[in-house]
């Protein structure tokens, strides 16, 4: 059997040096407060003016913060390389999965299996008067605001891909954040980058 792409949601931000990590950890919080399935207290955490919800999960918290720091500071390593002008830009990804029974015929156990991925496009903005950087600040409220209701609208909309929970355990549907993924190419398959 064919094993079919898990949909793939790419959201395009952008921030400055001083929001960049208010922002990508806004947007992922975002994103498991709709697709975490163990029973949380909802939160919120304001972010440019704009409350956004928050999953308190030790373990989660941990894992955002680490992957946000390692963008920030890739971010960073490339603006100091004069990359400023051209806009740094870097990735982040989300992926859920849901375990399956592997089917072979000498090997019994379970695989992951992508069921749906996230991906942010991150670019860093480098204002350089005072005007610029209201411009820019107006500019990211506005994209946050976007961001997050195009995260809304859908996981409201795309539902039908979920698979159904077939486990007693906390969170039956593990995940995986990494930073700047690498493609898909033929390369990423056999295993080679």
């Amino acid at each position: 059997m064919e094993q079919r792409r898990p949909p793939e949601y790419i959201l395009e931000v952008f921030a400055d040096p001083s929001s960049v990590k208010d922002v990508v950890k806004g947007i992922l919080h975002t994103i498991f407060f709709h697709r975490f399935f163990p029973s949380i207290r909802p939160r919120t955490r304001d972010v440019l003016d704009l409350t956004l919800p928050v999953v308190e999960d030790v373990e989660l918290e941990t894992l955002i913060d680490q992957r946000t720091a390692a963008l920030v500071r890739q971010l960073d390593t490339s603006s100091d390389l004069g990359a400023r002008s051209t806009g740094v830009r870097g990735q982040i990804a989300v992926q859920f999965f849901e375990k399956r029974r592997r089917k072979a015929w000498f090997t019994k156990g379970e695989e992951e299996v992508c069921w749906e991925q996230w991906t942010l496009d991150v670019t860093l903005a480098t204002p350089r008067t005072e005007s610029e950087r209201a411009k820019v600040r107006q500019a990211m409220e506005t994209m946050l605001l976007r961001t997050a209701m195009k995260i809304v609208s859908t996981v409201n909309r795309d539902k039908d891909h979920i698979p159904p929970i077939t486990t007693s355990e906390t969170n039956p549907f593990p995940y995986q954040i990494s930073t700047n993924p690498k493609g898909d190419g033929w390369g990423a398959r056999m295993g080679i980058f």
